[in-house]
């Protein structure tokens, strides 16, 4: 077994086969395309049963990767990677979440201890370099052979298994044969894209610009690593604290905010803050010390997660707006969850449809549940609800409970949730003008959107 210091180095390519391989030779079990959250843990879970896994991971870690927030949910899944610990130890404790509205003189703050749950008091901000390349070290000391700058091309699938093409750093071309395969590619979405299946989000569709900077203005004490949402005319911020001191900044946006730029993005980065006061003022002595990163479409989805043959986790299947920092969590909830219908394929295949079934059951429940909150989370009534938080009828606590990722299990938030929806509902029709100017802005983004994807 190795250290997680180790990586497995790419073997040299075999020479070429005097007769071809038979369609029934395997080289492994499970092959598994991409080295992130996703991949690394469903690659940990494999191995540890014994599967033969062959995680592919692009590029080397550690690299850079944004979605530097995690969730209090994650906390029982890292116990059950064994690596908790060194989470701990990369991460800053996260105890809530501040918001911060122009059209509000004071900060609300949730923290996470008032949810339903209380025994999910806190989460971590933590460099996702950091913590990607701890997840994919775990995989391979649990007996992944972990191989880092391949490349996954195309995926041919038959009637026994899947042929699956890459290429080396060096320009070398491996092929592997497979018993199943997982795409755990994030938002290169690989078997999406091949299968022609990937869609834009119809409701919700934005760009992000994003930069970490030093000398930051925290809050204090506790809530030091608490992240902050900013509201702003185009959107929203995110305000990340990391442990070294650093902090991840970023602007979500409509598309069409973007184009308006006509200097070189730093400088639209800080104009962009400019135009937020509040956030303005906790950079006046920053320093940007990286790269101004910028991305678009960035709400997606695919219309299938599962086959007979091959699984979608995490971003290679849907990526939603992160305002509530849901990422890690929903990629490594569909990794736990796509273990099992793996091993139900590869031992009992009469029962994998209903693995599947079970699975794409998940896989789909993430980003619905968030979604509803996600597509008003700049309406008037939703920012009433956030900067002044009651609990009638405990909607205060399931609410928070979503926010901490605690969905899949038995907390009994859904009536309260539903209670929510109403309560939203109500409220915007008490205040009918200012809820349809909202959405009256709102469809006016997404038609522009529509319009320049033409």
């Amino acid at each position: 077994m190795q250290s997680l210091t180790e990586t497995v180095t790419p073997a040299p390519a075999p020479a070429p086969a005097a007769v071809p391989k038979p369609a029934s030779a395997f080289d492994c079990d499970v092959l598994v395309v991409g080295g992130g959250p996703a991949g690394a843990t469903i690659a940990t879970l494999l191995a540890q049963r014994g599967r033969d896994v062959i995680l592919a991971e692009k590029g080397h870690h550690p690299r850079f990767h944004i979605g530097e927030s995690l969730l209090p949910a994650n906390a029982a899944l890292f116990d059950a990677l064994g690596v908790r610990e060194e989470v701990e130890r990369l991460g800053l404790a996260k105890y809530g979440v501040e918001f911060v509205s122009p059209e509000h003189d004071h900060q609300a703050m949730i923290e996470f201890v008032e949810a339903w749950d209380k025994t999910m008091p806190y989460a971590w901000q933590v460099r996702r370099s950091e913590l990607d390349e701890l997840l994919f070290r775990n995989a391979a000391a649990k007996g992944a052979r972990a191989i880092e700058g391949c490349r996954v091309r195309q995926v041919r699938f038959d009637a026994e298994g899947a042929s699956v093409d890459a290429e080396l750093d060096d320009g070398v071309k491996r092929s592997w044969r497979a018993r199943f395969v997982v795409d755990a590619s994030g938002r290169d979405t690989l078997l999406a894209n091949q299968f022609h299946c990937k869609q834009k989000n119809p409701k919700h569709n934005s760009a992000a610009l994003f930069g970490h900077f030093e000398g930051a203005t925290r809050l204090s004490g506790k809530a030091e690593g608490n992240i902050t949402i900013f509201w702003f005319d185009h959107g929203w911020f995110w305000f990340i604290p990391l442990a070294d001191g650093v902090t991840s900044v970023g602007a979500v946006c409509w598309p069409y905010y973007l184009k308006t730029r006509t200097k070189p993005l730093p400088e639209f980065f800080r104009d962009t803050i400019a135009s937020c006061p509040a956030l303005a003022a906790r950079l006046d002595r920053a320093t940007l010390v990286c790269e101004v990163h910028a991305t678009g479409n960035y709400s997606y989805s695919s219309s299938v997660s599962s086959g007979e043959r091959f699984l979608m986790l995490g971003d290679a299947y849907a990526f939603i707006d992160p305002v509530f920092s849901s990422g890690v969590l929903l990629a490594m909830k569909s990794a736990f969850a796509g273990a099992d219908v793996v091993e139900t394929t590869l031992d009992r295949p009469r029962r994998a449809a209903r693995a599947r079934r079970r699975f794409d059951a998940v896989a789909r429940r993430g980003p619905r549940e968030f979604s509803w909150f996600i597509f008003r989370v700049s309406s008037p009534t939703m920012r009433e609800f956030f900067m002044y938080p009651q609990n009638p009828l405990r909607v205060k606590e399931a609410l928070i409970s979503l926010f901490a990722g605690d969905i899949y299990g038995k907390t009994p938030i859904w009536p309260s949730i539903f209670a929510l929806k109403a309560l939203y509902y109500l409220v915007s029709l008490g205040n009918l003008g200012r809820s349809l100017a909202f959405w009256k802005r709102r469809r006016a983004n997404i038609r522009d959107i529509e319009v320049s994807a033409s």
